[in-house]
């Protein structure tokens, strides 16, 4: 594997998801097709899919990077997310879907410049920790 695309995210409403992503990140749409909408994150996206019927997530879920978690526990407070106990802030969309959030500076994975730049992140780091990982891998 060299890293991942995209994710497809199922929400009950497209309007409300759209609505309810809108208000706790900054999104970039990429495109929609009936019943979908493509969030762009830098070189990767989301694609949400209308249609969600399955009860909410327990253990499953996936990981999105932000630039700060202060920030985005604020807009998720702000928006009424359920915010659940995890390794770093965890969340429940309104569909159920069981989002963790982990901050940049403290994961191996690393934007490319260009694309941080293209981003308007351009000045994040690594935290030393991290850099310590990543040179321990020869990256």
């Amino acid at each position: 594997m060299v890293g991942l695309n995209h994710l497809a995210l199922e929400v009950g409403d497209l309007e409300e998801a759209l609505a309810f992503y809108g208000s706790v990140f900054e999104i970039a749409l990429r495109g929609r097709v009936p019943g979908m909408a493509f969030l762009d994150i830098g070189d990767q996206f989301i694609a949400l899919a209308e249609g969600r019927s399955q009860p909410p997530d327990g253990k499953r879920h996936f990981g999105l990077v932000v630039d700060s978690l202060d920030t985005a526990r604020r807009a998720l407070e702000t928006a009424g997310a359920e915010i659940l106990a995890g390794r770093g802030l965890d969340f429940r969309d309104p569909w159920g879907n069981h989002v963790q959030l982990v901050e940049y500076r403290d994961i191996q994975f690393a934007k490319t410049p260009p694309v941080l730049e293209a981003m308007g992140l351009g000045d994040l780091e690594k935290s030393e920790s991290t850099l310590a990982e990543l040179r321990e891998k020869g990256i």
